[in-house]
């Protein structure tokens, strides 16, 4: 949607918005990924309410049903997905929700609006043989991009590179993990003689991810090269499990800027997500007879119904096959 933007900051600034983020982090126990969400959510509200040169306070009782229902209605026009405007609902709706209890406002202008139908989504699968190519790809870039004129320097960081990257691509596909808990797992997250990953997913709460063989191997095999370069930050068990060219912890964003490369190179769809790995891990442990509720405690999912989709996927898949292979389908 082409609206005016307001920074992040600048609406956090506001009493009421401070407060509601304190209430999240506090009683909530709502992770810095949830807490950015719904920051972005008010802060676009915001925007397109009174205009991003706007300073707070705002004037969050002045807001009604009517305002409520243009801000949803330009998301609409500009043709943003059901998923994308249920959950800007969502956030504005629990956040007028707690104005309202806080006797900060006297209604919730958000309370009576209708939320859009969604749309059947199935999400996108990566065969097994794509999954494969994919994870092959780290090591073809290396031999195609390293040459022996490089310095040392920069050869050992190749092939940490290299080594780092299996083994995320790796740990995505073995474990479905989102690519957010990926990136803030450190090395007293994992137990690789125990093959056992401890993930902090949505609502900071905690589970246990199974690692496969292949997936332990790569790690191990990074985590030894990583601990060779000069520019690690941290020390000890606290240490990033996985770290940029600074030493650093990465970023969900650098992991999805490298896995394009790699898709690229597995000459696969680059517009493929992160979240497609955890889309097939699921998909394909289903496809192999694995119970939805395990699949569901594996995914971390709070219902049932949102592992169901999974299992749809794979009705969808055995429904092709069928009318693929029979002859009279």
């Amino acid at each position: 949607m082409e609206s005016p933007s307001m920074s992040d900051s600048g609406v956090q600034a506001d009493p009421a918005v401070a407060h509601f983020l304190r209430y999240l982090e506090g009683e909530r126990n709502a992770s810095e990924h949830t807490t950015s969400s719904y920051l972005g959510d008010i802060a676009q509200f915001v925007a397109f309410t009174w205009g991003a040169d706007a300073s707070p306070p705002f004037d969050w009782a002045g807001s009604d049903k009517f305002t409520a229902r243009k801000f949803l209605v330009a998301f609409q026009k500009a043709a943003a997905l059901p998923t994308t405007v249920n959950r800007k609902l969502s956030s504005l709706r629990s956040f007028f929700k707690f104005l309202v209890r806080e006797e900060l406002v006297s209604q919730n202008p958000f309370s009576a609006v209708i939320s859009p139908k969604r749309g059947k989504y199935l999400p996108q699968v990566l065969s097994i043989e794509e999954v494969i190519r994919l994870l092959d790809a780290p090591a073809q870039v290396y031999k195609e991009s390293t040459s022996p004129e490089s310095g040392p320097e920069h050869q050992q960081w190749a092939d940490y590179a290299m080594l780092r990257d299996t083994a995320i691509l790796e740990a995505l596909y073995s474990t479905g993990m989102r690519v957010n808990e990926l990136a803030t797992l450190s090395d007293s997250d994992v137990d690789l003689v125990s093959g056992v990953a401890k993930v902090r997913g949505k609502g900071k709460k905690e589970r246990l991810c199974p690692l496969g063989h292949p997936a332990a191997r790569a790690i191990l095999a990074a985590m030894e090269k990583r601990d060779t370069l000069d520019c690690l930050e941290g020390s000890g068990r606290n240490r990033a499990l996985f770290v940029n060219v600074d030493g650093g912890r990465l970023t969900t964003r650098s992991i999805q800027r490298m896995m394009k490369r790699y898709l690229i190179r597995a000459n696969l769809n680059p517009d493929v997500s992160p979240h497609s790995l955890r889309h097939s891990f699921a998909t394909h442990l289903l496809d192999k007879g694995a119970d939805l509720r395990s699949v569901q405690e594996l995914l971390g999912h709070a219902s049932l119904s949102t592992t169901q989709i999974y299992a749809h996927v794979s009705v969808e898949k055995m429904k092709a096959v069928y009318e693929k292979a029979h002859q009279r389908p």
